[in-house]
């Protein structure tokens, strides 16, 4: 079975309604601006590791393909080894910590409302751990869920260095998931926003604890800058374009919408699938996914990863629509099919890559229209990822402001907006909802667990005047 969140102990680290505020003992203000600030160099650190395993194995998994004395041995070679690192991985989260499973975020979200557990140490193993195995065989998922799942586990460790009340726990858990998104993206501001507006809810953020989110996410990412080298994780400048392009943008948001919406959907569908199986066969859909992509790796390398090399090849080398149609519907399917398996890895960067295949064929469609209007397809492949992570996650502000930061294309925010709000408009007058309040809602009900109510995140209805 993929999921097994019955498994996970049912006691939690933090109660439903928090205690009276900390015991003196320790300064809160400066002493815990402090433990912010080392715990976001503690994740900066980790999350750098990750990224660095990840690579290393990529490395010498495709030095070990190329030893294969013939094609077919190679294909061959490449489907063993992905479909056997995908089934460790896998009995890694089901042995050690079921929890660890998929990207994350919707149990850091669950820990924060009291309803499920994080044991810290349990999930730093199984998350880097497995991991590495699954992101450095070629499956496609991302980096960041594992690095903030990681950032938070961490961050709750440092929690206990200080006699701090429920409330500036939480606050510290949520500054290490975003200093967990800061390291895997090198990009801050969007991190602290993300965070802000996925926790809002279960943590009652006052001055300390809103800086307290600010000074782990720089001190993660000024770690993660310093020791890789980088500063835009996924460089994509396009010229500024005319505001009667908006419209434009506009339609690609709706498009992004439906796609996006679709997504979601078939998230859950890949992951309620495998519950069918007996409960021995656990480890049939990550063998059989993972030689799925063990074989897309050797075959087509552009279908596997997580998904910015894909970013960059399409960026910079003309495609055509064909290509670009195709690519995108098998990115989508292989993204289901791998975060289906509940191995650990995230979603945002295959989102990415999906997002750019599809404004990239929406903007080569367009330029047939607009023959004349320089570098329309990369500003629709730009506005694209806004506008799928939007649709997805409901957040477009963060969105807008995360592929900024990745892209550094800032001449685009006025086309980059329209299309997230677009998206999320569209997402939402369809019936769709946030992914990580469908996935914590799941794991709730998987788990025999109460589901706590969700507010309404349609917009406030202004009363009328009398």
């Amino acid at each position: 079975m993929t999921e097994t969140p019955s498994q996970t102990p049912a006691q939690t680290p933090f109660p439903a309604q928090p205690p009276a505020p900390p015991p003196s003992g320790m300064a809160v203000p400066a002493g815990y601006l402090l433990l912010a600030l080392a715990g976001g160099l503690l994740v900066g650190l980790l999350g750098t590791g990750f990224h660095l395993a990840v690579q290393a194995l990529a490395a010498a998994y495709a030095d070990l393909r190329t030893l294969a004395p013939s094609p077919v041995t190679a294909v061959l070679l490449a489907m063993a080894a992905t479909a056997a690192l995908a089934v460790t991985a896998r009995a890694l989260v089901l042995r050690l910590a079921p929890e660890a499973a998929g990207s994350g975020i919707q149990e850091i979200e669950g820990v924060l409302e009291g309803a499920r557990q994080l044991r810290p140490l349990r999930v730093l193993l199984v998350k880097f751990s497995g991991g590495v195995l699954a992101l450095g065989s070629g499956m496609v998922l991302g980096r960041e869920g594992p690095t903030i799942h990681m950032g938070a586990a961490l961050m709750q460790l440092v929690s206990g260095v200080g006699r701090l009340g429920q409330e500036d726990k939480r606050g510290l858990v949520a500054a290490g998931a975003a200093a967990g998104l800061a390291a895997a993206f090198l990009a801050p501001l969007a991190a602290i926003l993300f965070v802000i507006e996925e926790t809002r809810r279960q943590v009652p953020y006052r001055a300390h604890t809103y800086m307290a989110v600010i000074l782990a996410s720089i001190g993660s990412a000024a770690i993660a800058e310093a020791l890789l080298g980088r500063t835009v994780s996924l460089p994509l400048a396009s010229p500024g374009l005319s505001p009667l392009l908006l419209p434009v943008f506009a339609l690609l948001g709706g498009a992004v919408g439906l796609l996006g919406l679709s997504f979601n959907r078939a998230v859950v569908l890949a992951l309620d699938a495998p519950l069918r199986l007996p409960q021995r066969l656990w480890w049939l859909p990550a063998l059989a996914v993972g030689a799925a992509m063990g074989a897309m790796l050797q075959l087509f390398p552009e279908g596997s990863g997580g998904g910015e090399a894909v970013v960059q090849l399409l960026a910079h080398e003309a495609a055509p629509l064909g290509f670009l149609l195709a690519l995108m519907a098998l990115r989508f399917t292989a993204a289901i099919l791998c975060y289906g398996t509940g191995v650990p890895g995230g979603i945002f960067a295959p989102m990415l890559s999906i997002a750019v295949a599809a404004g990239l064929a929406f903007g080569t469609a367009a330029e047939v229209l607009l023959p004349d209007v320089e570098g329309l397809a990369r500003a629709t492949a730009i506005a694209a990822m806004a506008g799928l992570f939007a649709a997805s996650v409901r957040a477009p502000l963060v969105g807008v402001v995360l592929v900024l930061e990745l892209t550094g294309a800032d001449g685009l925010v006025l086309p980059v907006l329209v299309t997230a709000a677009c998206a999320s408009l569209t997402a939402a007058a369809l019936g769709g909802r946030p992914i990580y309040e469908t996935l914590l809602e799941r794991t709730l009900r998987l788990a025999g667990k109460p589901v706590p109510p969700q507010p309404d995140r349609t917009p406030v209805q202004l009363g009328t005047a009398d």
